[in-house]
């Protein structure tokens, strides 16, 4: 009778043994996968910005008349096309650049997209280069690098408090009319920048 007892209670466990041991089986599973996961983006994340697809940060800025402004209220049919600059105040570069992305305002207007520029200066810096260079598209102040900080942008190799800290790394962003990011475009480092020819190329094929 105990034998016969014995066996039956084992019999009877099998099956919640069997299921114990296959929700276990779900849950590794289900972990591996989402570590998997999660190890494939941070992967896609580089370093320096943010990865096509991701939702662009909710940024507001302003724009040289003093009027608070978003890459929304400014895009067109297509978007925002945004080059982040370190200043236009005293980087020969950047200065360069703002200069040589006035070609590039009309075409990419044509093509559905709103050219604008960004960067740390105040908004009477930005709008005396401007009114200087007679540059037809946006100049947007980011005083504070919020935004800069928001797109994974920030130079974190200037000193803190120096004139230089809150500089992004030089890059143009094309964040499309609902809100996500298609493209960055950027060069190592600081002295080089994107092609106009290549910033219209790339607009007109998104």
């Amino acid at each position: 009778m105990l034998r016969t007892l014995s066996l039956a209670s084992v019999i009877a466990l099998l099956p919640a043994a069997a299921g114990a041991q296959e929700t276990t089986d779900t849950e590794l599973h289900t972990k591996s996968v989402e570590a998997e996961k999660a190890v494939a983006a941070l992967a896609e994340t580089p370093a320096i910005g943010l990865a096509d697809g991701v939702q662009a940060p909710a940024v507001a800025l302003v724009d040289t008349r003093g009027v608070p402004q978003t890459f929304e209220t400014l895009a067109g049919a297509k978007g925002t096309v945004v080059a982040f600059v370190r200043s236009a105040d005293w980087c020969p570069f950047c200065k360069k650049q703002l200069i040589d992305l006035e070609a590039a305002a009309a075409p990419l207007a044509a093509a559905g997209w709103t050219l604008v520029a960004v960067s740390y200066d105040p908004v009477e810096t930005l709008a005396g280069y401007k009114a200087d260079k007679s540059l037809s598209y946006e100049l947007l102040s980011d005083e504070g690098s919020v935004a800069i900080k928001a797109f994974n942008l920030l130079n974190t190799d200037m000193k803190p408090g120096s004139r230089y800290d809150g500089i992004p790394h030089p890059a143009i962003v094309f964040v499309g009319a609902e809100g996500s990011i298609k493209r960055t475009l950027r060069e190592d480092g600081y002295k080089t920048r994107p092609a106009v020819d290549l910033v219209i190329e790339t607009a007109e094929g998104l």
